[in-house]
């Protein structure tokens, strides 16, 4: 399997997103990065598209669903938010949407911070294999593993794409 460059989706990317915000008559986003590659994602998706924005970053391991599951990762840090979320358009960046688990969780605790005008979620890559029901407005590129594969993101920069095959004895 041939993987895209994110650095090559991100022209693209931005457009879009430009587009679906000009569309829906918002003129002032504000940007949030889900830790760790989403934050990678949405910099360089700012820079990509010359907005001006401080950007959120969105820190869901304590919102997860699998939490009692797989505990704690051991670098959790604190969501940073510069702004108010209250009454905001909010452009939710992530890198993969797999299951939808972690964009479900970024919704919940934006929603304890305040009710958002709307959410615009953008991702790097859809890998269709949701369980729940999230669809990104705006995406790079979409893929389909077979249960054994994942994708991880390298970064900050430049953003490369690793196709990794999990242990079948796990």
């Amino acid at each position: 399997m041939t993987l895209p460059n994110p650095e090559q989706l991100l022209p693209e990317m931005a457009a879009a997103l430009r587009q679906h915000l000009h569309s829906r008559a918002i003129v002032a986003p504000r940007f949030i990065g889900i830790r760790t590659g989403g934050i990678w994602v949405a910099q360089a998706l700012l820079d990509e598209g010359s907005w001006d924005e401080p950007l959120g970053i969105l820190d869901v391991s304590f919102y997860r669903d699998d939490f009692t599951q797989s505990g704690l990762h051991p670098q959790v840090r604190p969501s940073e938010l510069p702004f108010e979320i209250e009454g905001q358009h909010l452009v939710l960046i992530d890198d993969v949407l797999m299951t939808g688990r972690t964009i479900r969780a970024a919704l919940n605790e934006l929603f304890d911070y305040g009710r958002p005008a709307s959410v615009t979620l953008v991702c790097l890559l859809d890998l269709n294999a949701r369980e729940l029901p999230i669809c990104p407005d705006v995406v790079g590129a979409t893929l389909s593993l077979t249960p054994q594969q994942r994708i991880k993101l390298l970064g900050p920069a430049p953003l490369a794409l690793e196709l990794q095959t999990l242990d079948s004895a796990n």
